[in-house]
């Protein structure tokens, strides 16, 4: 991995009397809760005490906003029915825009509030809809605080497969034919929503189209299971996508990183490896301990192809105007062409997760990559850019 360049020219907002207060922000509302506590508690393990002061801000399932304990060991998945969550109990914090920055303020009951300082930088850790979708983001850019990650727009794309297969599409990169059906045509049509969607071929993959971490994703071998897929998609997400599957192809992602110059690097490819019981990379494959999903870093590919595939992941990265990071996901199909599957602008990011996994091939390891992050959200400027 090439060493980054240089560096923005926009210096970081800080009190150099004091070190940069950095908000982990995690939990939130989506159905991927959980997930989001369980990358909040790996982030808090790995970030250097002594260069940052650290706040835990977690969202509980009700959309509160609290101060967290930042205790880790109760943010660990522990079994399929032993999943983390932010005790929405605890004292309430808020973001507050002050002349001179943006504070962190605490109210507990029976207690004027109180502040905790300026926040130099927001590390949003946060999965699925109202937190990686450019919702969060919005939030931050009108607070005027710096965050890590993608901005409004390219979170906002990215979270939608529908909208993000456009992009993509005229950006000249090859994805995966699909339909959008949302639950109003489902029930105004769904005789006509069956024909639509029987055209692609069978099987299909349907899925929420905007949440991630295969919550909600069901494969379709034949018409009969179509309606229950649609239904269960539709539970998570009034805006379902069925695509067409990639029959026999292989998963491979690629880790896409900026540098401070404003260029990026991206990872090998590596190729995600399904234990048995496993049609596809479901829940369980990649966040339960008993599973034995595999991670084959560099995949097995001919050198001309992981070549390609590096390239068109940093014009994934550039066609969706991401910022920070991601991971962008393949399909290597039968004849060795690519397909773009999806962008995640806020991956999996526990150290046993794909993203930190392929930086670690490269040389970046968990905190250092902790750490580029934080250090790429203090260079960029707020506002515009």
């Amino acid at each position: 991995m090439s060493e980054p360049l240089g560096e923005s020219s926009s210096e970081p907002r800080t009190n150099a009397a004091r070190k940069p207060r950095v908000a982990i922000v995690f939990g939130g509302r989506s159905s991927e809760h959980a997930i989001s506590c369980v990358t909040a508690g790996s982030v808090l393990d790995a970030i250097d005490r002594s260069a940052y002061d650290v706040v835990p801000v977690g969202i509980a399932t009700d959309g509160r906003w609290v101060l967290e304990s930042g205790d880790t060991e109760r943010l660990k998945i522990t079994g399929p029915d032993r999943l983390p969550e932010v005790d929405g109990d605890r004292a309430a914090i808020a973001l507050l825009r002050e002349e001179g920055g943006t504070d962190l303020v605490v109210h507990e009951p029976s207690q004027p509030p109180h502040t905790l300082g300026e926040v130099d930088v927001v590390f949003p850790l946060l999965h699925g809809p109202w937190g990686e979708d450019g919702t969060i983001q919005g939030m931050f850019e009108m607070a005027g605080v710096r965050y890590v990650g993608a901005g409004v727009l390219a979170s906002a794309v990215a979270m939608d497969k529908a909208y993000a297969k456009i992009v993509l599409r005229d950006a000249g990169l090859p994805v995966m034919p699909a339909e959008v059906v949302t639950a109003r045509e489902w029930y105004r049509d769904p005789d006509g929503v069956r024909h639509l969607v029987a055209e692609l071929g069978f099987p299909l993959f349907v899925k929420p189209s905007r949440a991630g971490s295969s919550i909600g994703i069901s494969k379709v071998h034949e018409p009969s299971e179509l309606d229950a897929a649609i239904e269960e998609a539709h539970r998570h997400d009034p805006k379902a996508l069925v695509e067409r599957a990639a029959i026999g192809a292989r998963e491979v992602e690629c880790g896409v990183l900026e540098a401070f110059d404003g260029t990026v690097e991206t990872t090998l490819p590596a190729e995600i490896l399904l234990g048995e019981g496993h049609e596809f990379y479901d829940f369980a494959a990649k966040y339960l301990p008993e599973e034995h999903t595999e991670l084959d870093i560099p995949a097995d590919l001919p050198s001309e192809v992981a070549t390609e595939l590096r390239e068109m992941a940093a014009r994934a990265f550039a066609a969706l105007d991401c910022e920070g990071l991601a991971r962008v996901d393949f399909f290597v199909l039968a004849d060795g062409s690519l397909v773009v599957n999806e962008v995640n602008t806020m991956p999996g990011f526990t150290p046993t997760s794909m993203y930190p996994r392929m930086w670690a091939a490269e040389g970046v390891d968990y905190p250092a990559l902790v750490d580029r992050l934080i250090q790429l959200a203090l260079r960029r400027s707020t506002g515009l850019r």
